[in-house]
């Protein structure tokens, strides 16, 4: 049994509280996609520019509409204009300490929930092998 307890919240964070070079996990052609293509796992490598602590994960979205006369879209991350959506954040276990250049490596899946589709269930798995912190955790998250 899984027990979904972990802390998340939408929020819209200040550029400031980012320490990691931005990373891509997933792309999506909703013009394409199939209603299995919403459930993924993706890997992940998130390299710090400082030395600092993580206390979270943030996920957010871009979207791009390119089937427009005019190319279009938007991003709902911290480094952009705020939007509705705000950025998901997932809080970890573990307090990282990361030095400049280290990399926080893993995996997120992503699905609706099974008894309750409009739920998502996110699962991150996690390691860090650095000078001043050794952790590798996996860790549940359910949206509702």
């Amino acid at each position: 049994m899984l027990l979904f307890f972990h802390c998340f919240i939408c929020s819209l964070l200040p550029d400031s509280c980012l320490l990691i070079y931005l990373a891509s996990f997933q792309t999506m052609n909703i013009s394409k996609m199939i209603s299995g293509d919403v459930s993924f796992t993706s890997p992940f490598k998130l390299v710090a520019y400082r030395d600092d602590f993580i206390h979270a994960l943030v996920a957010y979205f871009d979207v791009s509409f390119t089937k427009c006369h005019k190319l279009m879209g938007f991003s709902t991350g911290p480094r952009s204009r705020a939007t509705h959506w705000k950025q998901t954040v997932l809080y970890l276990e573990d307090v990282l300490t990361i030095c400049e250049g280290e990399a926080v490596t893993g995996s997120m899946t992503v699905a609706p929930n099974k008894k309750n589709p409009r739920d998502i269930d996110i699962m991150v798995k996690y390691s860090l092998n650095g000078q001043r912190c050794v952790v590798s955790r996996t860790q549940h998250f359910k949206m509702r």
